[in-house]
């Protein structure tokens, strides 16, 4: 159970993202940085990692917050052989960042020691990214995720509400990419977990970007990558003008924004029901079924998307 913050005792989180590919990784780190009560920032670990690339925009994006203080180690690697994909997707660095980004590579040893001094600090940890990071610190000490206060976005359990995008759980990236790592940590943890089926339910629209572009440094950059994905994904007329509950003006989904506010405690419209999950792989795929005999796990339900993207917005905004 989390214990409020306050300006002397801060709530202590550690980020675990791969950020450098889909957008709202960013907008999660931007949104805990901007967060209030301020939150102490212990580790930010990256994930998917391409020789540090992941870690060196994790830096650069801390810089333009003013917070290079914030302690980044680059984790587990593709060419470490974890993944389904042999190369993991990047987009074009001058277009989203406006300049070659320098890598941040390190010692995968420094990631999970930084990983494992948060938890044993009792930090929130949030694992935005494939669980590779978490399921190799367990395997380096056993039982070290038993207590952890663990947050992870991911799972397919229910459907998805009618009115949005009917995907299964072959898109939820987080679990299927690193399946063993997903099913070794809910294995051996107690997470709180935000499914693709209630974070698909959260937009970053179009008629943010002005506010945006003028929240400082760090919001100009969103809405600069925010265009730029506009333009390379299509979501507006792909999605948005599909699915009648998704705005017109869709750009992406705040899947790791959301699950970053409902650990720190954002509840409008959250239900979170403690469900019995059962695990199979079946085709190389990972499925959660509800069954009895599975294992208690907190699982967030519903949401009150649209509330929640205002809301992200005006914290990102510097407006509460």
């Amino acid at each position: 159970m989390l214990m409020p913050s306050s300006p002397s005792h801060p709530i202590r989180v550690h980020l675990d993202t791969d950020l450098g590919g889909d957008i709202d990784d960013l907008c999660a780190l931007a949104m805990l940085l901007r967060w209030q009560p301020a939150l102490a920032i212990c580790g930010i670990t990256t994930t998917a990692e391409a020789g540090g690339r992941r870690a060196g925009y994790v830096q650069h994006a801390l810089r333009f917050a003013g917070r290079s203080d914030i302690p980044v180690a680059a984790g587990a690697d593709e060419a470490q052989g974890f993944y389904r994909y042999p190369r993991l997707g990047y987009y074009d660095e001058i277009t989203y960042w406006g300049e070659a980004i320098p890598a941040a590579p390190g010692p995968l040893q420094q990631a999970l020691d930084l990983l494992e001094a948060s938890i044993e600090s009792d930090a929130l940890v949030i694992a935005i990214g494939p669980y590779t990071n978490l399921a190799l610190l367990e395997q380096r000490r056993p039982g070290i995720l038993e207590h952890a206060n663990l947050v992870l976005m991911g799972g397919h359990i229910h459907p998805i509400r009618p009115g949005y995008p009917a995907w299964d759980n072959t898109y939820d990236w987080n679990f299927q990419v690193d399946t063993a790592s997903a099913r070794f940590v809910l294995e051996h943890s107690h997470p709180t977990l935000i499914p693709l089926t209630v974070t698909v339910e959260t937009a970053l629209r179009r008629e943010y970007l002005p506010q945006l572009a003028s929240a400082g440094p760090l919001g100009a950059l969103i809405a600069r990558q925010a265009q730029a994905f506009a333009a390379d994904e299509d979501n507006e007329r792909k999605i948005g003008t599909v699915y009648p509950c998704v705005p017109d003006d869709l750009i992406n989904f705040q899947h790791d924004a959301l699950a970053c506010a409902i650990g720190l405690g954002w509840r409008e419209g959250v239900v979170i029901e403690e469900l019995p999950l059962h695990l199979t792989e079946r085709g190389g795929w990972l499925y959660e079924t509800i069954h009895p005999d599975g294992k208690r796990t907190r699982v967030v339900t519903a949401v009150d998307g649209e509330t929640f993207s205002r809301y992200w917005l005006a914290v990102v905004s510097g407006e509460v």
